[in-house]
């Protein structure tokens, strides 16, 4: 399908620059970003009247089947919310869970302008049938751990994911080093050798999970997989809240991307990471994530933009700090780029038709004197008009094109008893 979106604004984040006029695709690709021309020759050509377009939010680290967990498993410390809560319900998860909950997550992010997901979770079988019957696009992310999976798993599921069609791709990865063994750390290693492929984790969430770390093996997590190989070919880490200066080194050195779960490490009482001190010790690859809705529990990009800026001006005591287009571009750019998203970073002749129209006749969106500032400190998913995935509408006006939403509603409800409820 060929679309027109004209009368627009568009922030391309290709730079700072709002460009006025239209933007065009073909089936999923950009083929015009400028000022406007003639029209003719489109199966639609919507009239914006001024509102927005920007790039696709990514979400840069989730595990959306665990929206079964929402407002289940709260009020609880990292280590019980795990062990006592989320592992022995997961082990009841079926195949039709994992599909239901994970439209339901989906539905989710497409409200927030959230074009993309990088996931890790299992039953992917399932997740992957639910990510294309919606038309939504997303990542994989290995999830290895003591509990389930090998690594000649881990490098069939890469085969496969990466061979399954132009919605869905994977990324080497495991849990956490607290829930994986050295050697099946080892060979994860020597397997993103093998594939030349970038691995990512947990790291640093918690001070106690850093501590622990240092008690096994002398070293930090960061440190102990640098020091294993699994950093030759890139990658990065989830959460990174607890890292010291030679872990900063490591992930400046490696060109290794930062994934900050503002909300989530709040929620659980991880701490704040220390962004702005990263960049001081030469970090550049920074993402921004929900970590799913069991932690956090909504699925909410702009919260997450928001609380990246303001805890780093809390935590730096310098209202300055961590400015708003610098946000920005974690959430469209970076979080791209950190989940292997080349084509997804910016709007541009020939990149993915993955993209958001903004809402600016809200009364949060006015006087416009700064479009990036507007939506990092009090834009919200009110202002999300349309939500377009491979040059797909999935979300319009408040209504889901691709999927029944009083059934996923339904089952998301009838699934309940699985788990006991």
């Amino acid at each position: 399908m060929k679309l027109r979106f004209y009368n627009a604004k568009i922030l391309t984040m290709e730079n700072e620059n709002i460009i006025e006029g239209e933007l065009c695709t073909d089936g999923g690709k950009i083929t015009y970003v400028g000022a406007e021309r003639t029209s003719g020759g489109y199966d639609r050509e919507i009239d914006l009247s001024g509102d927005l377009i920007i790039p696709g939010f990514k979400d840069a680290h989730t595990h959306s089947a665990m929206t079964f967990l929402r407002s289940l498993a709260d009020d609880l410390p990292l280590s019980d919310w795990l062990y006592k809560e989320v592992f022995p319900r997961e082990a009841k998860l079926t195949e039709e869970a994992v599909y239901t909950y994970t439209q339901l997550a989906n539905m989710e992010y497409l409200t927030s302008g959230i074009t993309s997901s990088f996931d890790m979770y299992m039953k992917l079988p399932a997740y992957v049938k639910a990510c294309n019957d919606m038309g939504y696009r997303t990542v994989l992310c290995g999830s290895i751990n003591d509990f389930g999976g090998t690594v000649e798993g881990i490098e069939e599921e890469f085969d496969t994911y990466n061979n399954s069609g132009e919605l869905i791709a994977y990324q080497l990865g495991f849990h956490a080093e607290y829930t994986t063994k050295r050697e099946t750390l080892e060979g994860l290693a020597a397997l993103s050798q093998k594939l030349r492929a970038p691995l990512y984790a947990h790291n640093s969430e918690t001070k106690a999970e850093v501590e622990g770390c240092n008690e096994r093996y002398g070293i930090t997590p960061t440190q102990l997989f640098d020091k294993l190989g699994m950093f030759e070919y890139g990658g990065g880490g989830f959460h990174c809240v607890w890292f010291d200066e030679r872990d900063m080194e490591i992930f400046a050195e490696k060109g290794l991307w930062m994934v900050t779960n503002p909300a989530s490490n709040l929620k659980l009482a991880s701490g704040i990471a220390p962004i702005c001190e990263m960049r001081r010790h030469g970090m550049k690859n920074f993402a921004i994530g929900t970590d799913g809705a069991a932690s956090n529990n909504c699925l909410d990009m702009f919260r997450e933009m928001f609380l990246v800026a303001g805890l780093q001006k809390v935590r730096e005591k310098d209202a300055a700090a961590c400015p708003a287009f610098e946000v920005l571009e974690m959430a469209t750019k970076g979080g791209a780029l950190s989940m292997g998203l080349s084509d997804c970073d910016v709007l541009a002749e020939g990149k993915c038709a993955d993209f958001a129209v903004i809402d600016l006749k809200q009364p949060n969106m006015q006087p416009l004197h700064n479009i990036a500032k507007n939506l990092v400190y009090s834009g919200s998913k009110q202002n999300v008009k349309m939500t377009v995935v491979n040059g797909q509408i999935l979300y319009e006006n408040g209504e889901f094109l691709t999927v029944d939403k009083e059934k996923i509603f339904f089952d998301a409800n009838r699934l309940k008893s699985v788990f006991g409820l």
